[in-house]
């Protein structure tokens, strides 16, 4: 494809050049009746043969040795992969080079007829050449661009290869304005110098060369302007899709410029904000929603704790030991997650947070790290949730659930390099031996009669006084109150 436009341009350039030399150019034609216009074509043919071998055997060479990992499947070497983004200057450099030989061949050429004619053929080469050698850059760039993505895919752009956005303006000014716009200027300085040409002659000239500049630089001004305006789309899109949470998104690096660096910044933004969310989500799957939320709006967390009002259920598996002696690891760890799923549900949906697991147990907190106008409420109907749903989702799993409330300290605690945000108090402590009464109730279900108390009455009527026991560790007994039964009134004495 770059072979065939390269040489299709340069082509018709040239057929440009011939009409602009003999019919428009004034002093391109000799005045002493000689005709020269069949050496040129002679030497043009012969010209235009060589440069048509050389675009076909560079272009060859040029893939053979820079794409070779892309036709064996691999990625490319850092020198492979800065060899296909140079590709566009190599290509301008050789267009450069024939129509810099161009200028020089047909300038002696013509000089043999006269010093006026060989002058006029030599601007209307250079400034068709300047034309093309901007256009060859702007071509090139795009017709590889798809290649240059193989390669940037592969390996990471780490600086500019090529001459950002200021070179392709200047280019495309050079082929637009510049270089018809030099053909003028040397067009009247040699009228100036050697007025032998008429009034419509110049006007010709200027008319055909001002269209000229018009389609071609039309041409060049669009390529430059979609090289930068087409980046820029598709990052802005992008951004905006960002922006929406699609955290997947990438955009493809095709460029060896300043606009690939932004590129490839942008997928490497991108998978900083992926890295981060996914800690995020990780954290908060490790901690709870709510405590991840507060540690990222407090930025730099510090050790210590404050003294709260907070609520505790506590849920123990009963025969976890001879479940796990009975039974292989994996329908062990199956079950654990079974039954663990429903604790986090029912606890979710009661606005409680859990703790921590402890092996076959978990330690769920109501009111911290976010307040809860009433606490003792969600505990308890929680916990009733959480018996009646262990019992019919996981009837394999029975598990003692106990309910406690009071003052607690809650913080983080452990040392700067590693700690976790936890609750440390009475609650605690008595919700965990109540688990050991519940053990032995009914519902698998028990509370303090203090906690009951606090609940609103609806709740309060769905718990009944079971006893008042000395639990394990403590040094006054608790009421302990289990769910009534239906028709039974709730009574505690709240004492």
């Amino acid at each position: 494809m770059l072979a065939l436009v390269l040489v299709a341009s340069n082509l018709a350039a040239a057929s440009v050049v011939v009409v602009l030399c003999w019919l428009v150019i004034p002093g391109a034609s000799p005045t002493d009746g000689s005709n020269p216009v069949l050496p040129n074509v002679v030497v043009l043919g012969v010209f235009l043969l060589v440069m048509v071998l050389s675009v076909v055997f560079f272009s060859v060479r040029m893939t053979r040795s820079g794409w070779e990992w892309l036709r064996a499947g691999r990625d490319p070497t850092a020198a492979e992969q800065r060899r296909v983004l140079r590709a566009p200057l190599q290509v301008t450099g050789v267009v450069a080079v024939f129509w810099l030989a161009a200028l020089l061949v047909f300038t002696l050429f013509n000089a043999r007829y006269s010093g006026r004619q060989a002058v006029a053929v030599g601007i209307t080469v250079l400034f068709t050449g300047i034309t093309m050698t901007a256009v060859a850059y702007l071509v090139s760039e795009r017709i590889m661009r798809r290649t240059a993505a193989y390669a940037l895919a592969a390996r990471q752009l780490t600086r500019t290869v090529l001459p950002g956005v200021t070179l392709r303006q200047l280019l495309s000014w050079a082929s637009a304005t510049g270089s018809a716009v030099l053909g003028i200027v040397l067009i009247g300085l040699i009228d100036l110098v050697s007025p032998r040409s008429d009034a419509q002659q110049l006007a010709i000239a200027m008319v055909v060369l001002g269209s000229i500049a018009l389609l071609v630089g039309l041409l060049a001004e669009f390529l430059a302007a979609r090289a930068v305006a087409v980046p820029l789309r598709t990052l802005r899109t992008s951004f905006e899709r960002v922006r929406r949470g699609k955290l997947d998104t990438r955009v493809k690096v095709y460029d060896g410029t300043d606009i690939g660096l932004l590129q490839d910044g942008f997928n490497r933004m991108v998978e900083g904000l992926r890295d981060r969310e996914r800690v995020r989500d990780l954290f908060g799957r490790h901690v709870g929603e709510d405590v991840a939320r507060s540690a990222l709006e407090q930025g730099e967390l510090q050790l210590g704790g404050e003294v709260r009002e907070v609520c505790a259920l506590f849920v123990d598996l009963i025969g976890s030991t001879e479940l796990a002696a009975s039974r292989p690891p994996t329908e062990v760890v199956d079950l654990l997650n079974r039954f663990f799923a429903v604790v986090i549900d029912v606890v979710e949906d009661h606005g409680g947070w859990v703790n921590k697991f402890e092996g076959d147990a978990a330690l769920v907190v109501f009111g911290v790290p976010v307040a809860r106008p009433d606490a003792p409420t969600d505990a308890l109907r929680a916990g009733r949730e959480l018996a009646r749903r262990l019992a019919a989702e996981v009837p394999e799993a029975r598990a003692g659930i106990g309910v406690s409330g009071g003052e607690a300290v809650a913080g983080n605690i452990g040392a700067e390099h590693r700690y976790e945000y936890t609750v440390i108090g009475d609650p605690v402590n008595e919700a965990a031996r109540l688990t050991e009464a519940a053990k032995k109730v009914p519902g698998l279900l028990a509370a303090s009669g203090r906690l009951v108390a606090r609940a609103d009455p609806e709740e309060r009527r769905a718990w009944t006084t079971h006893a008042s026991e000395l639990l394990r560790g403590r040094a006054e007994e608790t009421e302990v109150m289990v769910v009534a039964e239906p028709g039974e009134a709730g009574t505690a004495s709240h004492g």
